[in-house]
């Protein structure tokens, strides 16, 4: 099957180097280059995209809000940030919004690559090095306002598990414990955040800072 991409970036150079990485690339074809927000929300129905690289520094509406607008209008659009922000603020608001990845634009073609089926599989991509940086948040942040859902310790861990792409058999042997059990927590984890999937338990928890 092939997959439909475009990307929105108001710097030519970085369209263009985007769609020359990925030239020649079975089963990936970019079929747009969006220069703002405006040619992104007049054209994205028509292209029929599986896939937006969006960045989030554009000079008519933010990749924050934009996202925010694409995805409440298209909810089976992957949208994959992709940007020079590292500041974790940018990455968990553009999580909160609902986008499925978050890249750097030093990532390479294989990282690109790894990212778009992650998506495309349902599941959340973040870089290594950002993926760290919030889970070395999470001391810092586990402050009780009153809203932050009451997961036991097992709970937490297997949390934990998941946002590091453990597969359920992994955080079985991680934690010792059987996958059924595995299992079972995650959707009493699910239950409590009131997710939907994995991705949903990962951006509610970075939500609810138990990340």
């Amino acid at each position: 099957m092939m997959i439909k991409i475009a990307i929105t970036d108001d710097h030519p150079l970085v369209l263009k180097g985007i769609a020359s990485m990925l030239e020649g690339t079975p089963n990936i074809q970019v079929v747009a280059a969006y220069e703002n927000a405006s040619q992104t929300l007049e054209s994205i129905e028509k292209d029929s995209l599986d896939i937006l690289l969006l960045d989030i520094n554009l000079p008519d509406i933010n990749g924050i809000d934009l996202s925010k607008r694409l995805l409440k209008k298209y909810p089976e659009l992957k949208i994959i940030a992709l940007t020079n922000f590292e500041d974790l603020s940018y990455v968990k608001r553009m999580l909160k919004n609902g986008v499925h990845g978050y890249l750097l634009k030093n990532t390479d073609k294989l990282e690109l690559i790894k990212a778009m089926k992650t998506v495309l599989s349902g599941e959340l991509f973040l870089p290594e090095d950002i993926r760290a940086r919030l889970l070395s948040q999470a001391p810092k942040k586990l402050t009780d306002n009153g809203l932050k859902p009451n997961l036991t310790r097992r709970e937490h861990e297997v949390l934990v598990a998941i946002s590091e792409e453990l597969t359920t058999q992994e955080i079985s042997e991680k934690l010792f414990i059987s996958p059924k059990t595995v299992e079972t927590h995650r959707m009493n984890i699910m239950s409590k955040l009131g997710a939907k999937n994995s991705v949903g338990i990962i951006k509610i928890a970075i939500e609810k800072q138990l990340l």
